[in-house]
């Protein structure tokens, strides 16, 4: 094997069963080279290690001095420190030039923050004391949280902060921290340059566009940088997009993963802990797997497009009927579907929100296969996961596998799945002119695929079991645009809203408008009832609701063609719910956090409630979890209306065995009573 212009012999050892059973593996790893190469072997793997990087000391610290000096004479407020490598080189630096116990004095006084393990420990070893240290998985997103939320002592805005780079800077990090007001002195240690010999690296491009190779394997975020500019000057650059979805994309941990996303590559295989150690080993227990899986989609892929062009053929089209025109007529009189209508039902009907996830087996071992937004873009395995979860637990109606952003892609913006992260959103929309930007959106073209997932799962489906579509609410929408993906305190949706009425206005009639367009697609494709969710309404108060909200979401729920049930749900609303009745719906779901009873007697007699177990209760033994159940059923005093569901979703891990026996629980008991109920 040859790297950086020589050659590496690796003794091969019995490869470890369960490993990746002779694929050909990529890396780009530089000063572990050899090591990294010796564990592909160990895991049955053949290596072509290449190095796409070298570290080079900068030849003027200029920067680094430049931080002493102002460190020293008392500037600056605070230092960030990024890396452990960059955190030791930075001190050896300024030892060149100021006193050492001068140095490591000056730090005690003022804040220092930890990104994580490494620089905490170089910290500890000069006896640093650490002032802020940053929650996993150690992103520049849990680092800027922490900021805002416990700084400590330390105010952001109007601060003199130095942050310490090492590699490629994190632009978006140091955009955030201006974005607060900080004065920002960026102190680079080191640079990443190209390797001096190009040659190994270009043949491992060459295995993997060629299809000689089935996994690669990123360790830092410069890998990927360089291996895009050295396949762009290889004129590979379009062969090595179409790569990606066909081989194993692994990395060794967020910061890695968010630069792959950010140039559009899904990554198939990230490790528990961020080292190259797990990561090897990971990979090659998945590898298999996924590529028996991606090749599974792309056969899936390749049918249904023949079975498009047959249709077409065939005179198929929107006005001929679709598998589901004639089935929903089946589930008219479901215990669903009459408790949305307020009508009498012989047991309380019960779904579960998330029902399709990673608590199933069967889900986790697609998911592990396919990405995220992959998954929802292909028909067949929506219809798949959806009819299955809905026939395994039992319940009284399925929900569409879909994700309330779908719609962020056809407005306009970028959308990715940053691992462990959840949505990222770019650009966020933070002024006037961000909103002029968006796109008005034409949801049978952009968002065709769900339609057809729709249709599909309808044929697929039990006829006389409805099937929930669903879509957010204006303001969710609203918050996850402005703020880039999810948020705590909605600081600069809120900001916003306050500062500039007009802004406001037209970002939420565009997005009531278009959301409404995308209901209605859905129901056309055959969906029987519709659920909103407004998940991050609870940030707000009563009166601001009043005012920036409900407007908005009225708008939308009248616009929703008549005669399809509609479910208004929202998180952290218990003193919302009389305002949300007032924007519409047939039911209110209630969360965790109120008594159903209360919540009922608040909402009054004309409209259905759904809810509202606490999601940890499936933690509990079955008994416990009876007891709960029994007491939200015993609320409900089998009055008409009452869909049995959660306060929020199913989590990750909730044993599969208590949901399945909530459901059944659900059933017995509330047909119990009903049976048993005096007029």
């Amino acid at each position: 094997m040859q790297w950086a212009g020589r050659v590496i012999n690796v003794t091969e050892p019995t490869a470890i069963p369960g490993s990746f059973e002779g694929l050909e593996v990529v890396a780009f790893e530089s000063r572990l080279a050899a090591e990294m190469a010796t564990l592909i072997t160990k895991f049955g793997g053949v290596p072509r290690v290449a190095p796409a990087m070298r570290e080079t000391p900068l030849e003027e610290n200029a920067p680094a001095f430049v931080f002493g000096e102002a460190l020293l004479a008392h500037r600056l407020d605070a230092l960030i420190c990024m890396t452990g490598v960059g955190t030791r080189r930075l001190i050896e630096v300024l030892e060149k030039r100021f006193p050492r116990e001068a140095i490591l004095e000056a730090l005690r006084g003022i804040t220092v923050v930890a990104r994580g393990p490494k620089p905490a420990k170089v910290l500890r070893e000069i006896k640093v004391p650490i002032t802020i240290t940053v929650p996993e998985p150690n992103t520049w997103r849990e680092l800027l949280q922490e900021l805002d939320e416990n700084p400590r002592g330390f105010t952001l805005e109007g601060s003199h902060v130095a942050v310490q780079e090492y590699g490629v800077p994190n632009e978006a990090f140091l955009a955030g921290l201006q974005g607060r007001g900080v004065d920002v002195l960026r102190v680079p240690v080191y640079q990443w340059q190209l390797p001096e010999n190009l040659e190994p690296l270009r043949e491992a491009i060459g295995a993997l566009v060629e299809g000689r190779a089935g996994v690669v394997l990123f360790t830092n975020a410069a890998q990927v940088e360089h291996v895009l500019r050295v396949a762009a000057e290889c004129g590979f650059e379009d062969r090595l997009r179409d790569t990606w979805p066909e081989v194993v994309v692994a990395s060794v941990g967020p910061t890695c993963s968010e630069t792959l996303l950010g140039h559009g590559i899904a990554v198939d295989s990230e490790p528990a802990h961020p080292k190259m150690g797990p990561l090897v080993q990971e990979t090659a227990q998945r590898a298999k797997g996924i590529l028996n899986m991606k090749a599974e989609g792309r056969r899936l892929k390749a049918e249904e497009l023949a079975s498009r062009a047959g249709a077409v053929v065939t005179g198929a089209g929107p006005g001929a009927d679709a598998p589901g025109d004639a089935k929903p007529a089946a589930c008219y009189d479901s215990r669903f579907m009459r408790a949305c209508r307020l009508e009498a039902v012989d047991a309380t009907p019960i779904w579960l929100m998330r029902q399709a996830g990673r608590y199933m087996k069967e889900y986790r071992e697609l998911r592990a296969r396919v990405p995220f937004l992959e998954l929802c873009k292909t028909p067949s395995l929506v219809s798949e996961v959806t009819v299955t979860a809905a026939e395994k637990l039992g319940v009284d109606a399925a929900i569409i596998f879909a994700d309330l952003l779908l719609i962020v892609e056809p407005l306009g913006l970028h959308l990715e799945y940053d691992k462990g992260e959840g949505p990222v959103i770019k650009p966020g929309l933070r002024a006037a002119a961000d909103v002029d930007r968006l796109a008005e959106v034409n949801p049978q073209e952009s968002l065709g695929y769900l339609y057809d997932a729709i249709r599909r799962t309808r044929a697929d489906l039990n006829p006389k079991l409805p099937l929930i579509g669903f879509a957010g609410c204006p303001f969710t929408l609203a918050s996850y645009l402005i703020e880039g993906g999810g948020s705590r305190n909605y600081r600069y949706t809120k900001a916003l809203m306050y500062s500039d009425a007009g802004a406001w206005r037209a970002l939420m009639e565009h997005l009531a408008r278009n959301l409404t367009n995308y209901i209605n697609g859905q129901i056309d494709a055959g969906v029987q009832a519709v659920q909103v969710f407004d998940t991050w309404v609870g940030a707000l108060g009563p009166a601001d609701y009043r005012e920036y909200v409900l407007p908005y979401t009225r708008a939308m729920l009248q616009g929703v063609k008549p005669g399809t049930p509609i479910i208004h749900f929202g998180t952290g609303t218990a003193m919302l719910l009389e305002a949300m009745r007032d924007a519409g719906g047939d039911v209110i779901g209630v969360d965790s956090h109120v008594e159903l009873d209360e919540a009922w007697q608040r909402l009054g007699d004309g409209v259905g409630v759904q809810g509202n177990l606490d999601p940890i209760v499936l933690y509990a033994d079955q008994n416990f979890i009876r007891l709960r159940a029994l007491r939200i059923l015993k609320q409900a005093a089998c009055r008409t209306g009452h869909i049995f569901n959660l306060g929020h979703g199913l989590l990750p891990d909730t044993p599969y065995e208590n949901v399945v026996a909530l459901v059944k629980m659900v059933h017995d008991i509330s047909s119990n009573q009903i049976a048993h109920r005096h007029p």
